[in-house]
């Protein structure tokens, strides 16, 4: 197992949010930051602190992105037309893992990378393995027929834990999802508020 995936509820600790509404996360009953000094009284956030924390909920969201990748996705939704902030969550909801936790043949974000990296889903037909390929409008991902009754996966199409958002297609009974179109931020089911705008403020100091 991944540092990443062991870590994960310590993400929502740090935060303080249950980042991916989940009943399991120890934040539901220790509403506190991770170590010896997370009950610590915290102080009023400044305004960088607050921009961070933006910056550090929608990383996490996506299972924690690596900053050098993170600033690259942000230069692409700045460099096109539009809304940044629009364009920033829209380029994470086109990751491919992002799209086959949407819909939902993984239970989460974590498992969602796992499961591409071993190759357990096509695009099109064709075998993709990496968790950032960006999926475009109409693209078609399916699980393999031998992968589809890995137990994670059962756990996931059978969970009421959430609904498969518009924007993407899913047939459980194939195990095939079709990607509609990129989501606007209001489209998006984040349990937690996410703030685009104010990272777009941290990226421009």
């Amino acid at each position: 197992m991944s540092k990443r995936i062991a870590a994960k509820y310590k993400i929502n600790r740090r935060l303080g949010v249950n980042l991916w509404g989940r009943p399991k996360s120890p934040l539901n009953r220790r509403d506190y930051g991770p170590g010896q000094h997370g009950q610590r009284r915290k102080g009023k956030t400044s305004d960088f602190g607050t921009q961070l924390m933006a910056k550090q909920k929608l990383k996490g969201y996506y299972g924690n992105i690596g900053e050098k990748q993170f600033r690259r996705y942000f230069a692409e939704a700045n460099r096109r037309k539009g809304d940044t902030g629009q364009n920033l969550v829209g380029i994470l909801e086109s990751r491919l893992d992002a799209v086959v936790y949407r819909a939902k043949f993984v239970p989460t974000v974590f498992a969602a990378r796992q499961f591409v990296n071993h190759g357990h889903v096509t695009v099109n037909g064709k075998k993709v393995n990496i968790p950032s390929y960006l999926v475009k409008e109409g693209d078609v991902i399916e699980v393999k027929e031998k992968s589809r009754q890995i137990p994670m996966v059962l756990e996931a199409v059978e969970s009421v834990e959430r609904e498969v958002p518009e924007y993407v297609n899913s047939d459980l009974k194939a195990m095939k999802a079709t990607f509609v179109r990129v989501p606007e931020l209001a489209d998006i089911p984040y349990p937690v508020q996410m703030e685009p705008n104010l990272i777009i403020e941290f990226y421009s100091r």
